[in-house]
């Protein structure tokens, strides 16, 4: 006997999906057998995957927003249900660094905090709202899910505000799992250690890489499409009992009492 993760029916949205883990994770809903909305603020990009998945023999529609905008945020949800016929799954995967850099907390100034905050948590908690609003008038329940960050779980050096942005949002997951739960809209976070995206990959030199592989319990890095497959689960059926939580997939980093140098 098998048991396999099977969406067909279900329509899911990617935002930030025009690359690293966004990317894997519509490609990995496609495999699974959803109809997939690709988002990026970049219209090339999302047109890019969602070209990609058609051509592996699912079904995808680019949907390019920039999500700053709440007009253009409800615009992207309207198109993914006109276009697709609804909204099962959204995986709210936005969330970057913009225009700060990783600094100690007292070189940071009150303009990076609040772009990185904006950037994480306000464009996470404005996605949410307009998927939530679709899913509760479709009365049927639902997923959300964000991708959130390993930093939240241990001292983020240099990174302080990206940290406090990304356990806000670890918050928010809680407080919505109670407040959707009653309508069947589950509601979960997944956390990646340090992920060699094509991004970070060209960021770290050999030797950085070798110091967060020695700082993980696994020995090894988180790899894009884990997160991707982690993240199908928590929105089929198998996890159906399953919300409010984070899950870490960081290789055991979160263990470490020490730090890459």
């Amino acid at each position: 006997m098998s048991i396999a993760i099977d969406h067909t029916g279900r329509v899911a949205l990617v935002t930030g999906a025009g690359a690293g883990i966004g990317r894997e994770i519509a490609r990995w809903m496609a495999r699974a057998g959803a109809v997939v909305a690709v988002n990026d603020v970049r219209p090339e990009a999302a047109e890019a995957v969602a070209a990609d998945i058609e051509r592996d023999g699912g079904r995808s529609v680019a949907v390019p927003a920039d999500c700053r905008d709440d007009a253009q945020i409800d615009d992207m949800v309207g198109r993914t249900v006109d276009q697709l016929g609804g909204l099962d799954i959204a995986v709210n995967n936005i969330g970057m660094l913009g225009g700060a850099r990783p600094a100690p907390f007292v070189e940071q100034t009150t303009a990076d905090w609040t772009e990185v905050v904006a950037q994480n948590l306000l464009l996470s908690a404005a996605c949410a709202r307009a998927e939530a609003r679709v899913m509760l008038d479709r009365g049927i329940g639902g997923a959300l899910l964000f991708v959130t960050s390993g930093e939240t779980t241990r001292p983020a050096l240099g990174l302080a505000h990206y940290g406090a942005a990304k356990a806000a949002v670890n918050h928010l997951v809680t407080t919505l799992a109670m407040e959707l739960g009653p309508d069947g809209i589950r509601v979960n976070a997944v956390a990646p250690g340090t992920t060699l995206t094509e991004t970070v990959a060209a960021a770290f030199t050999d030797d950085h890489v070798e110091a967060l592989v020695a700082s993980t319990a696994l020995r090894r890095v988180t790899e894009p499409d884990e997160l991707a497959r982690l993240t199908v689960f928590l929105a089929s059926d198998l996890a159906r009992c399953i919300t409010g939580q984070l899950i870490l997939a960081d290789a055991g980093a979160h263990l470490s009492r020490g730090r890459p140098t």
